[in-house]
């Protein structure tokens, strides 16, 4: 009774050591990281002498939809940017038309700190002072003719003084991201402390294309500046000759737009320019480029680079698909499923990018593809997150994407079940009971062998006498 009262006891404690182990949940995968984003295009083709080059101290050619960067050359080194710095005082001037500050029909009087700040042999449209000229015609000055006394009057318009409108200037560099940008006047007049460079410039003219009246304005060949109070009209011309026959044809470029043009001694040759062919658009970046005279003919180079640079995206380059969102491009393995041990996986979306043209996306660029794991666990979700993609060649890196499973699978009860009880079994907590419970069940089992060896003496022994046979009596 009492070993019966025994095993009850053990075999309660064992069952409920197993209902307090819990069953050992999976590991979670952490999710890789998802990063996009436009990179620079391949290297620029062989010319000559092997290397594609433009003849300028800096240059940079992108587009400016996707921000692909197709071409540079000392496009992050500190350059004189000359009258291509009014690229950021029209910025500033639009800026503040959208705060309220001024209207396109504001009326401003020139002041005679305005008109002095300027030089007499610098570029102007001889704005006199008390002259009185809308905002809308002083942007046209100072985008088409260059009007450097335009540009003090529209800073003292919105800061008050042309210093204060600086260092607004510089603010918005700053804001912009432009790290190595310091700006001493608005628009652009020599000074050792005002520089940018060809990156920078591109974003600022990017910021400045968000204006809706920025591309007209900088787009515009021939504006006709009414009388004012002190003056005739005005007829101006832009000086960009990439758009404009008014001096030469030369340089006119089919699909070119215009932006703004700028030259000294000290900074050469500028121009910030756009053009579209069909449906894609580029814009460049010249600085420092020259005027030089070959067989006669005077040619200034920031014209002539900046069509070449415009040649060599729109006839070098083309969109092409590197990977399509329904590309089945791996699978991963399953488990825990029944119906399948693997599962498709595509890319999470498609992959279009500027090549060169002589470029196979298949054949020329590498695809690394890294699994969150070597397999999951069923259930799989279709478009549950598995890994990640990454197109590059050499060192340029086109594109990083998640990859997502292509379909469901179901997960089986039974091979769940299996995992689990296998899982259980396994834990040292259980093995350390399982074996206290065999020690246990030995223990009874040598102690129930004991104690029948005992009574199976005492049968054969028989048994005890149970008094004498004689009186044994005191004698007398």
């Amino acid at each position: 009774m009492k070993i019966r009262r025994f095993y009850a006891l053990f075999f309660s404690l064992l069952l409920a050591l197993s209902m307090a182990l819990p069953v050992l949940a999976a590991e979670a995968g952490q999710e890789p990281e998802t990063s996009q984003g436009a990179e620079p295009a391949e290297p620029a083709p062989e010319a000559d002498d092997g290397v594609f080059r433009v003849e300028a101290t800096a240059a940079l050619l992108i587009d400016p939809v996707t921000e692909e960067l197709l071409y540079e050359q000392n496009a992050h080194e500190r350059r004189y940017p000359a009258s291509v710095t009014k690229i950021m005082t029209c910025l500033l001037v639009l800026e503040a038309i959208e705060e309220g500050k001024l209207t396109m029909d504001t009326v401003l009087t020139a002041s005679e700190s305005a008109i002095a700040a300027v030089p007499p042999d610098g570029s102007n449209v001889g704005i006199l002072p008390g002259e009185e000229l809308t905002v809308e015609e002083l942007l046209y000055c100072i985008m088409l003719s260059s009007a450097n006394e335009g540009c003090n009057m529209l800073a003292e318009a919105i800061d008050g003084t042309i210093d204060a409108f600086v260092e607004r200037m510089n603010r918005k560099a700053e804001e912009l991201g432009c790290e190595d940008s310091h700006f001493c006047n608005a628009n652009g007049l020599p000074d050792a402390n005002h520089y940018t460079t060809a990156w920078d410039l591109w974003l600022i003219t990017r910021e400045a294309r968000t204006y809706p009246d920025f591309m007209p304005i900088v787009g515009t060949i021939y504006h006709e500046v009414p009388a004012t109070n002190l003056s005739e009209p005005r007829q101006l011309y832009t000086t960009n000759y990439l758009i404009s026959s008014y001096k030469t044809s030369y340089y006119l470029y089919p699909g070119a737009e215009g932006i703004k043009t700028g030259s000294t001694s000290a900074a050469g040759y500028c121009l910030v320019a756009s053009a579209t062919h069909g449906s894609r658009s580029l814009l460049s970046v010249v600085l420092g480029a020259e005027r030089v005279i070959i067989d006669d003919l005077t040619l200034t180079k920031s014209f002539t680079e900046t069509a070449k640079l415009f040649d060599y995206g729109f006839d070098g380059f083309e969109r092409k698909i590197l990977l399509a969102a329904d590309e089945l491009v791996g699978e991963v393995g399953v488990e825990l499923s029944q119906q399948q041990n693997t599962v498709k996986v595509h890319p999470a979306q498609e992959i279009e990018r500027l090549l060169p043209v002589d470029l196979d996306p298949r054949a020329d660029i590498d695809r690394i593809i890294t699994y969150a794991a070597e397999s999951v666990e069923a259930p799989v979700e279709r478009g549950q997150l598995l890994g990640r993609i990454v197109l590059q060649r050499d060192d340029t890196v086109y594109a990083e994407v998640d990859l997502l499973a292509d379909e469901d699978v179901p997960v089986s009860r039974l091979l769940v079940f299996r995992r689990d009880l296998l899982e259980f079994l396994q834990k040292p907590a259980l093995r350390i009971g399982a074996a206290a419970a065999v020690g246990a069940v030995v223990l009874l089992l040598v102690l129930r062998a004991v104690v029948r060896s005992r009574r199976s003496r005492r049968r054969k022994q028989g048994p005890k006498p149970s008094g004498n046979s004689g009186y044994r009596g005191r004698r007398r």
